[in-house]
């Protein structure tokens, strides 16, 4: 094929993500050629959404590099895990040094970092593309966090610039880091996804179970809070969708859809890396649990028959108070998640040695990505004051108005406790904010738990060391406590 006549970028994998984000570098005016493993699914995408472009269809692999200009760009749209490296290795027979595979799914940030080492002996770049805002992203402008080696993303960089979504601060791409860094930003955006949506979801939980209010009635309320500092993209999707009316019933669908909500894997794999780094995520945390419990609805049905709560509502000015209320809490806790989020943004770079601008991951999360919000600006103009600031929570934008507006969340928290409205994720938030905040924790009682049953040693505040003391023998070798005498190790 003629060198001029060659595509600039190929893509892989045509489910809608993969079309829509094909459309996007089209129109962008990118040549593009895409290849699906079944052909049909090609052939529909060209007769259908891609009809009247310049998309180019292969049949095969190697036709598919054959259409492409060097050096080969090729994006990767196909489920994560075995079937990448699956296609990884149909590619790599044809491919020379300096061509780029690009992963744009949803890959465990660990399998990024496997293949970026094993590609790079190769001579081959490799590039863990982090990709969000849903459909509706991948077509019009998402918000992109690529990592792997700066000279890759030299080379992507015209089409992710002209692809991107677009804010205020300015296209909503940049290199993240090295290796897998762009995929894990990628998760943990996810995981702050998770923690955002579950804190809506029981600020509605008290207003429609605690406060009796319809869903037209809520979809005013976030609507309205939408106008200030809640101003974001998930807020605004929660007044949309609670004030659809179903059709077919002329009753509210958020009330006829099923209580159980799907995952797919992103947020949990967030908390298991922050508990291996060290780094507390409490409300993320909470979120991914609260959806694991959600899953449990036939015995959720069955105890509810058997375990009770308290009766009592809220009416008259406790019920119009609570309300006002809830914008404060909700903006706190909110705040106090993406402190945590942060904050293991943080450990991870230190960790694995991504070099992490955490000014610019918030700056490219301000439009495209689930989580877009007006916070976003204030949280790139804290990081970009003090890219070493120990916490957002710290901040000029952020501290004053946490002292003010935590009054706010624990009102909440105590109403929610007061209807038996379950809130974990808002307790954690708070519950983090406490924390942090304390200059004394009573760890220095688990410390010496832990030297009087495993002599782990202590530190001491009055003075230096490392010191281990000889405790009264255990309690458990009394009779009197009715159990069997206490072994040591």
């Amino acid at each position: 094929m003629p060198e001029d006549t060659r595509a600039h970028v190929g893509l892989i994998g045509l489910a809608v993500m993969g079309q829509n984000l094909a459309l996007n570098i089209e129109r962008n005016g990118f040549p593009i050629a895409v290849y699906n493993r079944t052909e049909a699914r090609t052939r529909e995408f060209l007769d259908g959404p891609a009809r009247g472009t310049r998309v180019q269809g292969a049949t095969t692999i190697e036709e598919l590099i054959a259409a492409l200009e060097r050096p080969r760009r090729i994006i990767l749209m196909v489920q994560a895990g075995r079937p990448v490296d699956a296609v990884i290795e149909q590619l790599r027979p044809d491919l020379a040094e300096g061509d780029i595979l690009i992963d744009g799914g949803n890959s465990l940030y660990r399998d990024t970092e496997r293949r970026s080492t094993a590609l790079a002996e190769t001579g081959l770049e490799y590039v863990g593309m982090g990709v969000s805002g849903g459909e509706e992203g991948a077509l019009w402008g998402p918000s992109i966090m690529p990592g792997g080696s700066p000279e890759a993303y030299r080379e992507l960089e015209p089409m992710l610039t002209a692809i991107a979504a677009k804010s205020d601060y300015g296209a909503c791409v940049s290199h993240i880091g090295p290796r897998g860094a762009g995929h894990y930003v990628k998760m943990v955006h996810n995981g702050i996804e998770y923690g955002d949506m579950q804190l809506i979801a029981e600020t509605y939980d008290i207003l429609k179970r605690g406060l009796g209010l319809s869903a037209a009635e809520m979809a005013d309320i976030f609507a309205d809070w939408n106008t200030r500092d809640l101003d974001s993209y998930l807020i605004e999707v929660t007044s949309a969708v609670l004030r659809y009316v179903d059709p077919e019933t002329g009753q509210p669908l958020v009330d006829l859809i099923l209580d159980q909500a799907g995952q797919k894997g992103t947020g949990r794999w967030t908390s298991i890396d922050a508990l291996e780094l060290g780094t507390p995520i409490p409300t993320i945390d909470a979120a991914v649990w609260a959806r694991g419990i959600s899953s449990f609805k036939s015995q959720r049905v069955a105890a509810a028959k058997v375990l009770h709560g308290p009766s009592g509502d809220m009416t008259g000015s406790a019920h119009d108070h609570l309300v006002r209320q809830l914008e404060g809490a909700l903006w706190a806790a909110k705040v106090s998640s993406y402190a945590q989020g942060m904050a293991l943004l943080q450990a991870a770079s230190e960790q694995y040695e991504y070099g992490l601008d955490l000014a610019e991951i918030g700056r490219i999360w301000t439009g495209g990505c689930i989580i877009r919000a007006k916070l976003l600006g204030e949280i790139q103009s804290a990081f970009k004051a003090d890219p070493h600031l120990a916490n957002l929570m710290l901040a000029e934008e952020f501290a004053p108005r946490l002292n003010e507006r935590t009054a706010s969340l624990r009102e909440a928290v105590r109403a929610a406790r007061a209807l038996g409205v379950p809130c974990p994720a808002m307790s954690a938030a708070l519950d983090y904010f406490d924390s942090y905040r304390q200059e004394r924790l009573p760890a220095n009682l688990i410390q010496a738990q832990r030297d009087y049953f495993g002599a782990h040693t202590y530190q001491r505040l009055d003075k230096e060391g490392t010191f281990h003391t000889e405790w009264s023998e255990p309690l458990a070798e009394s009779p009197a406590i009715g159990v069997e005498p206490y072994a040591r190790q």
